[in-house]
């Protein structure tokens, strides 16, 4: 008698439970209209919503929050396991100028730095994949509950997340407490802290509308934000004021590629030496920057580094972290045999992608298998020796997601997890959000390419 497997089960159950629902139960309001008529998630991401949320389970939350905590604590650690304790050896390692390095490590000096950031992941059917770990305070997200809220206002989804004891994390409060942590010494009592939220002059002409909202939103946590850019800061007496109001903690949106402007540099050193002379609260540190680039991912993940780290450590490293290296002459590749890197490259282009260590929002970033044979081999040689790296590429998992017509689409997430500081009963996790796209082959799922943004609930199974 020959007998079949069972089908495998999907990605995500509770999606695929979702999605069950709505075939039974309708709804003539459409899922993302609370949303759309939101007006800072409309400035935030116009109308562009996934049709529903995504699901982490308990599990998954746990086991994941595990292992970047874990990345985090290996990152922090990589100045005295291979630099020496040196700080400017590492930030030069990296790719950072002479400027860039000298005020990170002058800012390392000051206050504390604990945990916060976003991971960017793929799932690709059996576990989480880090692509980018995005350490600073600078991370957006700010809407993630906003997002979480208005779905919710969709009947089916309502019904559904009570059913099944759903929740989800206000990720601003994951940033307020981290923010408290970090700079206790400078938050008043009696009265609420005025906090700054800064960005360089020139970037706060574009994203000055959206910080406002982030610096309104404070207000739900107890704080009085103003956002402004570095330039509007004065310093009566020492400490940094604005807008007529004396600043007790710097949120810091700027991030360290920003600071190879030296006009950026000047107007950012009187907050240093009020920061150093402590008149103010800074968060986060400069060297915050440092542990949030992909070329300190690329040290954990080569072989030759492997000696430094614990059996423990190692099986952490290997589960996240897809095969990444520094575009170097010579290489080892995910088997450890070492290679030529420009041979290597074109044999695999199809599962290789180019990033340069020191930018943010997928810029510079070359996929190897949406560019011809000869694109790929001038980036990766004009890459070599740089600020660059080569990451194999991960193939996330299909998500099943409402459509338009009722029905369920695959798509393929981008998932953005929040890490703060733990607390008592607290793994850290400061919730997350999705972006999707229907492209299996995408190359960056990212909101300049086209991607749909959703909201994340996560179960306790």
């Amino acid at each position: 008698m020959t007998t079949t497997s069972p089908p495998e089960p999907p990605r995500s159950r509770l999606g695929h439970a979702y999605g069950e629902q709505l075939a039974r139960d309708a709804s003539s309001t459409h899922p993302t209209a609370a949303a759309r008529e939101s007006a800072s998630l409309t400035l935030a991401y116009q109308d562009r919503f996934l049709n529903g949320p995504a699901f982490l389970s308990g599990s998954e939350r746990r086991a994941v929050m595990g292992d970047l905590h874990t990345v985090y604590a290996l990152l922090r650690s990589l100045p005295e396991r291979a630099f020496d304790g040196s700080i400017t050896a590492l930030a030069s390692a990296v790719g950072m100028d002479a400027l860039q390095s000298a005020l990170i490590t002058r800012s390392a000096r000051t206050g504390s730095l604990l945990p916060l950031g976003r991971a960017d992941l793929y799932h690709d059917g059996t576990g989480f994949k880090l692509l980018e770990f995005n350490v600073t305070s600078a991370l957006g997200g700010f809407e993630n509950a906003d997002i979480n809220r208005a779905m919710l206002a969709y009947p089916p989804l309502e019904e559904f997340v009570r059913r099944h004891g759903l929740g989800y994390r206000d990720t601003i409060g994951c940033m307020v407490r981290t923010m408290y942590a970090e700079c206790a010494a400078h938050i008043p009592t009696g009265r609420a802290p005025v906090v700054a939220v800064v960005d360089t002059a020139e970037n706060f002409a574009v994203v000055g509308p959206r910080l406002g909202v982030f610096a309104a939103k404070l207000a739900e946590h107890g704080v009085e934000g103003i956002a402004c850019g570095l330039d509007e800061l004065t310093y009566p007496d020492g400490r940094p004021a604005v807008a007529g109001r004396t600043v007790d903690v710097v949120f810091r949106y700027f991030l360290a590629e920003d600071l190879a402007d030296p006009s950026a540099a000047a107007q950012l050193e009187p907050l240093l030496v009020a920061v150093e002379r402590g008149r103010v609260g800074l968060c986060s540190r400069l060297d915050a920057e440092l542990y949030g680039n992909k070329g300190t991912l690329a040290m954990l993940s080569d072989e030759r580094h492997r000696a430094l780290f614990d059996a423990g450590e190692l099986a952490c490293i290997d589960r996240l972290l897809p095969w990444t290296r520094y575009v170097r002459p010579r290489v080892t590749d995910p088997g450890g045999t070492r290679v030529d890197t420009l041979a290597h490259a074109r044999a695999h282009r199809n599962e290789l992608i180019l990033k340069p260590t020191l930018l943010h929002g997928g810029n510079g970033i070359t996929a190897g298998w949406e560019v011809s044979a000869a694109e790929w081999e001038s980036r990766v040689t004009a890459a070599m020796n740089g600020p660059v790296v080569l990451q194999h590429r991960v193939r996330p998992a299909a998500e099943p997601f409402p459509d338009d017509t009722g029905g369920l689409q695959e798509v393929f997430l981008n998932w953005g997890i929040y890490l703060g500081a733990r607390g008592s009963g607290d793994d850290g996790y400061g919730g997350g959000f999705v972006r999707a796209s229907t492209d299996p082959a995408v190359g960056v799922v990212s909101m300049g390419t086209g991607a749909l943004v959703g909201c994340v609930f996560h179960g306790d199974d």
